[in-house]
């Protein structure tokens, strides 16, 4: 399919990917050199994506009047959930990782431009932007370039100026941790525990279905029979199959019941 709103040299669009007509997709100065948005995905109205080298994963959302620009790439996981009126900067470059929220009208930040050099401004710099996986941005925050170790978590409003270390919640303006007082995103959870919550999962949305496998780990997959949809539990990840039954499971998971990726095998 033919994207009249996009712009770009190379193009890759997944299956059932909706891209709202208003959106503009392009490079900062006329095309951009590759555009390469997942399966399942959606482009709200009034985005803009202006970056010369733009990913984006599977079952990712970008809600309306978000901006995505920088002329350094811009590398967006799966499962993204990225919120109205927000605002991603690649000039220093951007990687967000999988499973990753970026609440309403939040504003992510990899340089620090203005200011007159000649005059003798001393604030000029482009830095690129790290997110890991499974990091939360509430909503309204407002993150200059950082790294944010895996599950780390913003909470509303933040100012976040500092790296975020693993796990760890951070709040104010400047964001601090508040960890050692109020604890951490994530808790520990048994394998056991995930399958069985992955089973009633499964039984509530179609109990009686065939093609969908909940499995405890890479052995219990037959990687040959294509078939089947396995979700293992022990690190979230699937054999992406792309049946019907596997992409409305996928939706029944997301966004707050569980997150999973494909499998990539070496």
């Amino acid at each position: 399919m033919k994207y009249k709103n996009i712009e770009a040299d190379n193009v890759f669009i997944g299956q059932n990917t909706i891209i709202e007509e208003s959106a503009i997709i392009r490079g900062v100065n006329g095309n951009a050199k590759t555009i390469n948005i997942g399966d399942n995905c959606y482009i709200g109205k009034n985005v803009q994506i202006i970056c010369d080298d733009f990913s984006l994963g599977d079952y990712s959302k970008l809600h309306h009047n978000t901006n995505v620009h920088g002329y350094l790439p811009c590398k967006i996981g799966h499962n993204a959930w990225i919120g109205q009126y927000s605002i991603i900067d690649s000039i220093g470059g951007t990687t967000i990782g999988n499973n990753c929220g970026i609440g309403a009208h939040s504003q992510i930040w990899s340089h620090v431009k203005f200011g007159d050099t000649l005059e003798g401004c001393r604030f000029l710099s482009e830095k690129e932007m790290i997110i890991g996986n499974d990091v939360w941005f509430v909503g309204h925050c407002i993150v200059s370039p950082i790294t944010a170790q895996d599950k780390s978590m913003a909470l509303v409003g933040s100012v976040v100026t500092k790296n975020m270390n693993y796990n760890e919640i951070y709040a104010g303006s400047p964001a601090k941790s508040l960890s050692d007082k109020i604890g951490y995103q994530f808790k520990e959870v048994s394998i056991d525990e995930k399958f069985g919550k992955m089973t009633k999962y499964l039984n509530s949305w179609n109990k009686y279905s065939e093609s969908i496998k909940i499995v405890e780990s890479l052995s219990d997959i037959d990687f040959n029979n294509s078939d089947i949809s396995f979700f293992n539990v022990s690190n979230r990840t699937y054999t992406k199959r792309g049946s019907n039954e596997e992409v409305e499971f996928m939706k029944f998971l997301l966004p707050e019941k569980a997150k999973f990726t494909p499998i990539i095998l070496e």
